[in-house]
């Protein structure tokens, strides 16, 4: 299975090295669905807009607002070790803190 955009060179027809095997003429398959895995469509975009448009933050999400609003750089650690605590790994934590430090400023343009 070739993933898109890696070409494979072709075989030589021999039984040994690199390239070994029969000469065969390659098909164009459909793209599967499972490689648009993970890419956030229009409608969930939306969707997720509305619902936090409606609910509004977590408690834990406020407090690391509260944190990232004092601005100092130890406030700035103390969140991403609470969004750590919260979610589970290091990089979950990176994005929420990214994605409040996002809000912070949303909210700073609004006012």
């Amino acid at each position: 299975m070739v993933k898109q955009g890696v070409a494979k060179p072709e075989p030589t027809g021999m039984a040994a090295g690199l390239n070994k095997g029969f000469i065969v003429t390659r098909r164009e398959l459909k793209q599967k669905p499972s490689y648009r895995r993970g890419r956030k469509s229009e409608r969930v975009g939306l969707v997720r807009e509305v619902v936090r448009e409606v609910v509004g933050f977590a408690p834990y999400e406020r407090r690391m607002i509260e944190l990232i609003k004092i601005g100092s750089a130890s406030t700035f650690k103390r969140s991403l070790k609470l969004a750590k605590k919260r979610l589970g790994t290091h990089r979950r934590g990176k994005k929420k803190r990214d994605e409040m430090s996002e809000a912070v400023s949303a909210m700073r343009r609004k006012a």
